[in-house]
């Protein structure tokens, strides 16, 4: 009878076991379909720089030479919404002791990476930069791209932080050693222009 009794205990336990499992594995489900509910859609990262700013740059003339001469300007940028948030278009124009800068920046948004690229061009120049891709996380963009500075292909990262609703803090910089160490060669701080 001890046997018996043994034995319906082993089955109690193996059917409850199994019964937890199936409830593990549906929790498991659960979870991960409301995980991806709640991936974040960067498309609207950039909302919060729609409008107009006044813009103070600071720019380091001969980047990767070991100068440490910065010029400075001051001007406007702005920025305005495409496609419902899924793309912006910055102009910045600025002055200083080296003359007058006009950049436009295209962002579009691709919603299956959940990435951003960043599109710069000059008013010298007439055509598009390379990308410089990346996201936002916690409040901060990173984007990346290679390209070549005086004839050496180095690493490019831009970006963009302290964030808030009137104000912004901009910086690129270079790294010609894989990115162990970075040089900043461009700095801008943005202050809303209120209405």
């Amino acid at each position: 009878m001890k046997s018996r009794n043994l034995g319906i205990s082993v089955l109690m336990c193996v059917a409850s076991l199994a019964t937890d499992t199936v409830r593990l594995s549906a929790y498991q489900n659960q979870a991960a379909s409301v995980a991806k509910s709640v991936e974040h859609d960067g498309q609207h990262d950039f909302d919060f720089e729609i409008g107009r700013w006044k813009t103070h740059v600071k720019r380091l003339l001969k980047p990767l030479t070991g100068s440490t001469t910065w010029t400075e300007y001051d001007g406007t940028s702005v920025d305005q919404k495409i496609w419902n948030g899924k793309a912006n278009l910055l102009e910045l124009e600025v002055d200083g002791p080296k003359g007058h800068l006009e950049f436009l920046s295209l962002r579009l948004y691709n919603p299956d990476s959940h990435q951003w690229s960043l599109n710069f061009s000059s008013s010298n120049g007439g055509t598009m930069g390379v990308p410089t891709v990346g996201e936002f996380k916690n409040g901060r963009g990173e984007f990346y791209d290679q390209e070549s500075i005086n004839g050496r292909m180095v690493l490019v990262r831009f970006v963009i932080s302290d964030i808030t609703p009137n104000s912004a803090h901009f910086e690129q910089a270079f790294s010609d050693d894989g990115g162990k160490t970075w040089e900043v060669n461009w700095i801008a701080t943005d202050t809303r222009v209120k209405k």
